[in-house]
């Protein structure tokens, strides 16, 4: 186990006002996990993440790091354990002034390492991040993916156990902000390292995250598995984040219509794993007399399993469509009621 958080809150005060941003943490990540926080602004992401690091300390609760709970530890202690903590910027955080040789090593001339070992350790890891040929360029002569790839070299230079990224992505376009995620779940599977990562976008937390925990207001509302929270999302804040990723909604004109017809009924189906992989519609048309009527459908993969959503109005006998419902449930398949009275689902 790497890190805790055991019912954890931060107030700010400022001109005699208090501002609680965290309320009640408690969260759990284990070693060689890539979890993921995501939020809108304001909903505590940042603060949650400068505690990790003890640029921040708590109001309330204990920050715990391999054991130790790190909020009452004493200022040598402190940057003992900085040392085990990577941390990779939304805005890369680079120095200007400096190559990008220079800007790799300085966490290691911080440390007091000869001169040998650095010009070593950042040649490794500059031809790790792709960047061998640019050790001599300054900042200002980078993209943004490859400025972001100088940051995580950076942040790897200590060789720690934890990464932390604020928004790593996030002042990327689509193309680079996928090499970067490839990129850092090949250091989590290489060296095993646990990555902590806070972002707005759910693409993200989809394509390289295995855990999640959704904050709102300071406040975790849901958290899990990823493959959990994407298939099954039980705040409605969480399912308005999966929907930016995975649609599972039908049009209002599509719905209204629906609700005037009173002899079939509509339903939500989500198919995870083996159960999207197997012909269970088809099944359900030969063995039950009912009309099906596919309104939508979709299939995504996340974390390497399948996972489907489809919208289907079933016509037939009030008593075939209830086997056939009960069919569904026992294939594995997660029905749902879709409700067509309102404008949301």
């Amino acid at each position: 186990m790497m890190i805790e958080l055991h019912n954890v809150s931060k107030v700010f005060e400022r001109k005699g006002i208090k501002i609680a941003a965290l309320r009640g943490i408690n969260l759990r990540v284990d070693k060689a996990d890539v979890f993921g926080i995501i939020g809108y602004s304001g909903a505590g992401k940042s603060t949650l993440l400068r505690l990790v690091n003890a640029l921040e300390s708590p109001s309330a609760g204990d920050v715990v790091i391999n054991g130790a709970v790190i909020n009452h530890f004493n200022q040598r202690q402190l940057r003992a354990m900085k040392k085990d903590i990577g941390m990779v910027f939304q805005n890369f955080n680079l120095l200007l002034s400096k190559t990008v040789f220079q800007n790799v090593a300085m966490p290691l001339v911080l440390l007091g390492k000869d001169r040998g070992f650095i010009r070593t350790r950042v040649a490794q890891l500059l031809e790790y991040v792709g960047l061998g040929e640019r050790a001599h360029s300054y900042p200002n002569e980078l993209s943004g993916g490859q400025k972001q790839r100088v940051g995580i070299a950076r942040a790897l230079a200590t060789n720690p156990s934890i990464l932390l990224c604020d928004e790593a992505t996030s002042a990327l376009d689509p193309q680079t902000t996928a090499q970067i995620l490839q990129l850092l779940k090949r250091i989590n599977r290489e060296y095993n390292i646990t990555i902590l990562l806070i972002t707005h976008e759910m693409a993200v937390i989809q394509q390289i995250c295995n855990k999640v925990a959704v904050m709102e207001r300071g406040a975790i509302i849901e958290q899990g598995s990823v493959i959990e929270v994407f298939g099954r999302p039980a705040h409605p804040a969480t399912a308005n984040f999966v929907r930016t990723v995975i649609s599972d909604r039908l049009p209002d004109s599509i719905r209204a219509a629906l609700s005037q017809d009173r002899h079939g009924r509509s339903l939500r189906l989500e198919f995870i794993g083996l159960a999207a992989n197997r012909p269970i519609i088809n099944q359900l048309i030969k063995q039950f007399n009912v009309e099906v009527n596919i309104l939508f459908a979709s299939m995504s993969e996340v974390q390497d399993v399948t996972l489907g959503f489809m919208m289907v109005r079933l016509n037939g006998e009030p008593a075939q469509i209830e086997s056939a419902v009960a069919f569904l449930n026992q294939a594995g398949v997660n029905v749902q009621e879709i409700e067509l009275c309102s404008t949301r689902q």
